[in-house]
């Protein structure tokens, strides 16, 4: 199953990546502050709430601020961080820092953040039961199956005492890295993409905020444990290829998405669901 989804995402990966080099980015051949200010900027971002704080952006502050944006959304991981790369959009909004480390490492890439914006919690949900206390013996737990979220899932658990890790064991801790576990979970990883919807077939998962909102559950409700928001290194980021840092556009998008309005909307919108990180 998990060389399956996989592949799956490969395909729609190669798919997205195919329509955003053919519309192509107005100023993806600019570099920096030389970069034209007129121009479109393209960022890509996950739907949920990454596409929607940008669309509030363009919507009510970019066109008084003088900046042209184009928002493009996908569904998966790697699409924003290749197309940034390439050229084939001017910034991404949908990871942290600790995933687009471990990205650039792996593939080579050279993305940097421009800013911090917002946290999603990470929550651990159950249509079955209505606390860990609950979890049976040797239940089946989902967790996200990429390094860094399968590590911060473990984490959460261990947190919550569901588990326990080996010393040392940090952000990229694996199941192989789980010290103690009382209650002899079995846990199965997958896409964090593919989490939701197999939430059913799971007696609990541990879901990434911008995926459990765009499947309509309530991370400040609905999780039965739920990440705490002080001093967490999850916050999510604006983020260009290595060199556009200066771009004014890059900049001004900056500027917007630290903005009081910015700030008041995610916080009337998301109900602490997702929480402001500046």
């Amino acid at each position: 199953m998990r060389n399956v989804l996989k592949f799956t995402s490969v395909l729609a990966t190669a798919g997205v990546a195919l329509t955003l080099a053919a519309c192509g980015s107005e100023g993806s051949s600019s570099s920096g502050a030389s970069a034209d200010p007129n121009k479109t900027l393209t960022v890509i971002a996950s739907p949920t709430p990454h596409a929607q704080i940008l669309d509030y952006v363009k919507k009510n502050l970019a066109d008084k601020a003088g900046l042209k944006l184009d928002v493009k959304v996908v569904t998966d991981y790697v699409t924003p961080n290749t197309a940034v790369q390439d050229g084939s959009a001017d910034a991404n909004y949908f990871q942290h820092v600790p995933y687009l480390d471990d990205f650039n490492k792996k593939n080579g890439t050279d993305v940097v953040s421009v800013g911090t914006v917002h946290l999603e919690p990470l929550g651990l949900y159950s249509k079955k039961v209505k606390s860990v206390a609950e979890l049976k013996d040797g239940a089946e737990v989902g967790v996200p199956n990429d390094a860094t979220n399968e590590g911060r899932a473990l984490q959460l658990l261990a947190a919550d005492k569901v588990i326990t890790l080996k010393s040392g064991a940090g952000t990229t801790a694996t199941v192989q890295d789980i010290a103690t576990n009382p209650k002899n979970l079995k846990f199965k990883e997958l896409e964090a993409a593919q989490l939701p919807r197999s939430l059913g077939d799971l007696d609990a998962a541990v879901i990434n905020g911008n995926y459990a909102l765009d499947s309509g559950l309530k991370p400040a409700t609905d999780a039965i444990v739920l990440e705490k928001a002080d001093g967490n290194p999850y916050a999510n980021i604006l983020a260009v290829k290595k060199g556009h840092e200066n771009d004014p556009r890059v900049q001004k998008l900056a500027q917007l998405l630290h903005s009081a309005e910015v700030k008041k909307y995610i916080q009337d919108t998301f109900n602490g669901s997702v929480v402001p990180a500046f």
